[in-house]
């Protein structure tokens, strides 16, 4: 068994009121912190979480909301994929699970949320909140440049070039580091 050197994880986070402006801030502060990681704007990567950032935030602020208590936005970057997570301290109904998502009918004005969340995600659940009371919605989203991209970040020497778009360019021959399991997602 080979090892791979120790990666720092790089984590965000930042409560917010449950108001619609709370949930605008959240989306813009999360473009934000993907663009200062390198994740440049309009990247595939940034629009996918920019979206799922708005969807989960609206959702805390319309169905999380406590009045006097604020949601929590947490970004990580974990090995290879972008980490979201917004956190409520509502109890109560919980959202249904990946994959009991109902679509909304046609007509529905609402509903379409965690329609969303499901097609763009890679991987998502609906978690406890540590300490209770409510939950956390916790998403990932694949990158496939997260290595180089890492190694960008922490100024790491070898080559690291810039490609199209402003994404590293990974170089390497090396294996892409493992994808985190179900289970270790959930640590």
């Amino acid at each position: 068994m080979t090892t791979q050197p120790p990666v720092t994880v790089r984590t965000f986070a930042q409560r917010l009121s449950p108001t619609p402006r709370g949930a605008r801030l959240a989306r813009h502060l999360a473009l934000h912190q993907l663009h200062a990681w390198g994740i440049p704007h309009g990247s595939d990567a940034s629009d996918t979480a920019a979206v799922i950032v708005a969807e989960l935030a609206a959702n805390a602020v319309t169905h999380g909301r406590v009045p006097g208590r604020d949601f929590e936005l947490r970004l990580s970057l974990v090995t290879g994929s972008v980490r979201i997570e917004v956190t409520d301290t509502r109890t109560g109904p919980r959202p249904p699970a990946p994959g009991a998502v109902e679509q909304p009918d046609l007509l529905d004005e609402n509903g379409r949320g965690l329609v969303l969340v499901e097609a763009l995600a890679d991987r998502w659940e609906v978690v406890e909140r540590v300490p209770p009371p409510g939950k956390t919605v916790r998403v990932e989203i694949d990158l496939p440049r997260w290595l180089a991209l890492v190694r960008a970040l922490d100024g790491a020497s070898g080559s690291v070039q810039v490609g199209a778009g402003g994404w590293p360019v990974c170089t390497d021959t090396a294996p892409a580091p493992p994808k985190p399991t179900a289970a270790a997602a959930g640590s």
